[in-house]
């Protein structure tokens, strides 16, 4: 079945935190969304005697709980190494097999070309899927053996790109921050030594700055590009 709207991201929670509230209106509206974790997060932790295979279990869990909270029905897991994405052949293909399989009319990811501290998957992931998106998933002499499988080409009409230093793009979640705050609290091996009340003024003040000029109260913040037809 094809989806709306595609977020393909690094680790559990970077959704949540780079468009939770945009996905939680999205899904509200009836849109369907899939989620696509390009890997399990499985060294994100500062507790030494946890074990990776235990963690990324974990991990996948709680992104399963968060994308219920957000309406989102279907998680992909690619289940690649935590830290260790790199920008190869095979990644970007089994990227533009999920974009072919469901079709999707926006695609979001990270900003690849962010300028300051920024973990290097996010960047390998924004641009791997910035290239599968053109021309890769568009061009149907790019993968022959896909087109044998049905998969055939499929053209976005647009991407967005969270965390980006250039925004020309501000979404509304006024009604959806309480939600957003909910998902990513069942992210609970990465929050649970935050404070609640502290970690939600925090994502308050971060989504005030975001709509900044806007009408709305509450906003997440993107780089938008179309796509030529």
């Amino acid at each position: 079945m094809p989806a709306d709207i595609m977020v393909i991201f690094a680790h559990p929670d970077d959704a949540e935190f780079g468009i939770g509230g945009t996905v939680a209106r999205w899904t509200a509206e009836g849109k369907r969304v899939v989620y696509v974790a390009c890997t399990s997060g499985d060294k994100g932790t500062s507790d030494r005697a946890m074990q990776p295979h235990v963690l990324a279990e974990m991990r996948e869990r709680e992104q399963e709980g968060a994308a219920r909270v957000l309406g989102v029905q279907d998680v992909m897991f690619l289940r690649y190494p935590d830290q260790g994405l790199e920008d190869t052949a095979e990644f970007r293909k089994r990227i533009v097999r999920t974009i072919r399989t469901f079709r999707p009319e926006i695609v979001v990811t990270l900003d690849p070309y962010r300028r300051y501290v920024w973990h290097r998957d996010h960047r390998i992931v924004g641009q791997v899927t910035l290239d599968a998106l053109f021309p890769y998933a568009r061009d149907h002499l790019a993968y022959p053996d896909l087109l044998e499988e049905g998969l055939t080409p499929h053209k976005v009409k647009e991407a967005l790109f969270w965390g980006s230093e250039e925004v020309n793009y501000r979404s509304d979640i006024t009604t959806t921050f309480s939600l957003k705050v909910a998902a990513l609290l069942c992210h609970e091996s990465q929050v649970r030594d935050m404070a609640r009340a502290d970690m939600e003024e925090r994502l308050r003040t971060r989504s005030r700055a975001m709509a900044e000029g806007e009408a709305f109260e509450l906003g997440e913040a993107f780089y938008r590009i179309s796509f030529p037809l």
